[in-house]
């Protein structure tokens, strides 16, 4: 398959005069081109950012993690799940804003007890 992205601005018009505004992306699956279809794959490209931006991004925007100092044995992977944990649990008690709710529970550690059911 072949994905061409375009670049845009935040309301959607072509950003001119930059290098680069184009770019072609190539991928294989393993899916029988009678589900592989042009809509098919594009939702699953697009699933992928979905999680990209909705998980990723709140990693190393909220906790910084691009610039944590674990880096020895499991340490980084088992980081990686706390964090993942925290964030399930608060879009799971229906936080929109991971930064705010937070800074919340920083103010009311109380509240971590009934969160994680306790």
């Amino acid at each position: 398959m072949r994905i061409e992205r375009i670049t845009t601005d935040l309301a959607g018009n072509v950003v001119r005069g930059r290098k680069g505004t184009t770019e072609q992306c190539y991928g294989l699956t393993s899916l029988s081109p009678e589900v592989a279809n042009p809509a098919r794959l594009l939702a699953l490209n697009r699933g992928h950012w979905e999680i990209e931006n909705r998980l990723h991004y709140v990693r190393d925007r909220t906790y910084d993690e691009d610039r944590s100092q674990v880096r020895r044995g499991n340490r980084p992977h088992a980081m990686a799940s706390f964090r993942n944990i925290a964030i399930s649990l608060l879009r799971l008690a229906g936080s929109t804003n991971i930064a705010a709710s937070t800074r919340e529970l920083d103010r009311h550690p109380e509240a971590v007890a009934l969160l994680i059911g306790l």
